[in-house]
């Protein structure tokens, strides 16, 4: 019978899902063990790949260290990386019809949505080369020290890429592009829910000629992935997922002062001020809490609105939901797809009960009537919501919305601020000159006026227990890098 189970989802090709890649090297997994793709719209198998052990990831690191201590990558001129990681582009470009399939059938995402999206974040991989491309990776500075004084930028080692299984692809992408044009080798941990991505990336480092042991992948659990944050010739972790994983991660590397980038959960705030009409607040917060089923970690999920105009924006909100047709991910007509995976669903609906408990309930909270598999839940909205209430603190990562009232802009800047999280926020308004004010004021590391507004060519990334550092942008390039100060007689002449 597990015979019949599928390597790979429908339209997806990848050549080894049976194995991993170390070293170089398509090889079997030291478990001997299979982890199962479970599609979220219909609860079945649609795929398999090997599951690493802590032996495998001990073997992915010591590939990763060997070609970073001895082998050519790290003191290969920048010109030649970025060659090279252009090489590894050019072939992902020609995979983006499979990365949306894959997404699709893993996570659920919209089809009508994948395409786009993954060629996009194919495309943001050839700016990020440009970013390294007009870099100084050794500058002059004046000093009253020594006649020549150099700042000189060098890979910072071993990186473990992490990433969460909502966008899988662009943030797996991103974390090695950094990586790999800076020098460094890199071992990438996909969530086990979505891992056929990375196999996509790894495909593209082996058809680039990336050196041996450069870019190694390795597939496991919770247990298996600790041990590969624990293991000390990681030098660095670059980690996109829960505030309670960061907190792990984080204790971990401080313990051996390994450096790690954390970007973590969010809770983030829409404040609605009185010249927003009420039609096009409530249309624009219903579809952005449905996009992709409401699981972006940036996402605007609490709603904080004057009192006067509270249940008018709860009518109104709650009628737009209503009408999002709600099915299979694969029919462009859906607006709204599956969650993830059963745990979310569950955590969703758990969220959910907490709710009705302690706000009102105005729309939603269910399993559509018209889908009786797959991990479906109705967009749902709570009015009355009490900003110190878990449904107003708690990331629930799913299309749930929380209406807060306020009395004023002050008490709207500080309700939006109580918030153990800072990753993300907005205001809907026609004026730029108060959106800029309001923005200078919140605690987070990103903000956009009318609406969830990112630009991933710039720095991402959170305040307080949203993360630590900074993804995107040039900026991006320097959780990668340790700066070194060089004083000497006089100019080299390979400068």
């Amino acid at each position: 019978m597990r015979g019949t189970i599928p390597m790979n989802p429908q339209g997806v090709n990848v050549a080894h899902p049976d194995q991993l890649f170390i070293g170089g090297r398509w090889v079997p997994a030291h478990s001997g063990r299979m982890i199962d793709l479970i599609s979220p719209n219909t609860e079945q198998v649609v795929g398999r790949v090997a599951e690493a052990d802590e032996a495998d990831m001990d073997a992915a690191v010591a590939a990763a260290r060997e070609a970073f201590d001895n082998g050519p990558w790290p003191t290969t001129p920048p010109a030649q990386r970025i060659a090279a990681f252009r090489r590894m582009v050019a072939h992902l470009e020609t995979r983006v019809p499979e990365l949306a399939k894959a997404w699709t059938a893993q996570m659920g995402g919209l089809a009508s949505f994948a395409g786009p999206m993954h060629g996009g974040s194919v495309m943001a991989l050839g700016q990020i080369a440009g970013f390294a491309e007009s870099f100084e990776f050794v500058q002059r500075r004046p000093s009253m020290a020594a006649d020549t004084a150099l700042i000189a930028y060098e890979p910072v080692g071993v990186v473990a890429a992490i990433a969460p299984w909502n966008g899988p692809f662009g943030i797996m992408a991103n974390k090695v592009a950094y990586a790999l044009l800076t020098g460094c080798t890199v071992i990438m941990k996909p969530s086990p829910e979505t891992p056929l991505e990375a196999y996509i990336i790894a495909e593209a480092a082996e058809v680039a000629g990336i050196p041996a042991g450069v870019v190694n992948l390795v597939t496991g659990h919770r247990e298996a992935s600790d041990h590969l944050v624990c293991n000390e010739g990681v030098d660095k972790v670059s980690f996109t997922g829960s505030t309670l994983a960061g907190k792990r991660i984080a204790s971990v590397c401080g313990a051996r002062m390994a450096r790690c980038t954390l970007e973590l959960g969010g809770k983030s705030a829409a404040i609605i001020r009185d010249d927003f009409p009420i039609e096009a607040a409530a249309k624009m917060l219903a579809g952005t809490i449905t996009m992709m089923s409401g699981q972006v970690c940036a996402m605007l999920s609490r709603v904080i609105v004057p009192r006067h105009r509270h249940d008018e924006l709860a009518a109104a909100i709650a009628a737009e939901m209503q009408q999002v047709r709600i099915g299979h991910s694969d029919d462009p007509e859906t607006q709204l797809g599956p969650v993830a995976m059963k745990r979310q669903l569950e955590r969703i609906e758990m969220y959910i009960e907490e709710g009705k408990a302690t706000a009102d309930l105005v729309t939603g909270g269910g399993r559509p009537s018209h889908l009786n598999q797959g991990y479906f839940i109705e967009p749902t909205l709570f009015a009355n919501v009490k900003n110190d209430s878990r449904i107003a603190q708690e990331e629930i990562f799913g299309p749930v919305l929380s209406l807060i009232p306020v009395e004023d802009e002050e008490d709207a800047i500080r309700t939006a601020n109580a918030s153990a999280y800072g990753l993300n926020g907005s205001v809907l308004t026609t004026d730029a000159d108060a959106a800029y004010r309001i923005a200078r004021r919140i605690r987070t590391g990103g903000f956009g006026q009318n609406g969830l507004r990112m630009d991933f060519g710039l720095p991402f990334g959170g305040f307080k227990q949203s993360g630590i550092g900074r993804e995107g942008g040039p900026e991006g390039l320097f959780p990668y890098l340790e700066m070194k100060t060089i004083l000497i007689d006089g100019m080299p002449k390979e400068l």
